[in-house]
């Protein structure tokens, strides 16, 4: 694990930063290059199955969440976000770069769309087999919401309590359960707007 964090890039390190500087938290940065966290282990261990969780309620595949959950652990092994901020840090980071690899995707699948002459580009069968088509515009209609409100839904929806959502996305416990209905509103909307254009 040593080998792998040390080839990882900070791509991720600013995520977070803005909270833990309002807070007057250490900044997530680096400590100093090459540095691994001495409580990564640990934390590691006891925040995996809900990091991984979290992005597979936004991507639906447990591979591709695995491999999200890879990316946010190798970026906090290498941050300073003070150890008691970082399942909330984790759960942020993972439903933010999974809705990015959402949209990546979809940008990915539009410009294959366009080379192929108007010619849909078929998906391989696993993702045929995995994914309905309900599931698809779920997660498209996910990835169009305002960024706060997307992954306020998803960390709800992942089983995160009203003070564990709050504190990931530094929000006042009262106003999350506002926050997610607006969220669910908005999915909603997104929903009835992509069915009635079909």
């Amino acid at each position: 694990m040593k080998d792998e964090l040390e080839l990882a890039g900070p791509a991720l390190l600013t995520l977070g930063r803005g909270r833990a500087e309002r807070k007057g938290a250490a900044a997530v940065t680096p400590a100093r290059q090459g540095a691994v966290r001495p409580d990564l282990e640990q934390v590691f261990r006891s925040a995996y199955p809900r990091v991984v969780a979290v992005a597979a309620r936004v991507l639906g595949n447990r591979s591709e969440a695995e491999d999200i959950a890879q990316e946010v652990f190798l970026t906090f092994g290498r941050s300073a976000v003070p150890a008691g901020e970082a399942g909330g840090w984790l759960s942020v980071a993972a439903a933010h770069t999974a809705l990015n690899h959402l949209r990546t995707g979809r940008r990915r699948a539009s410009r294959e769309e366009a080379a192929g002459d108007g010619q849909v580009v078929t998906p391989d069968i696993a993702d045929a087999v995995v994914s309905s088509d309900e599931r698809r515009r779920v997660r498209a209609a996910l990835a169009r919401l305002p960024r706060k409100q997307a992954v306020a839904l998803v960390l709800r929806h992942s089983g995160l309590s009203y003070v564990e959502v709050a504190a990931a996305l530094d929000l006042s416990p009262g106003s999350v359960g506002t926050t997610v209905r607006r969220a669910e509103s908005a999915l909603r909307e997104e929903l009835n707007r992509e069915a009635s254009s079909e």
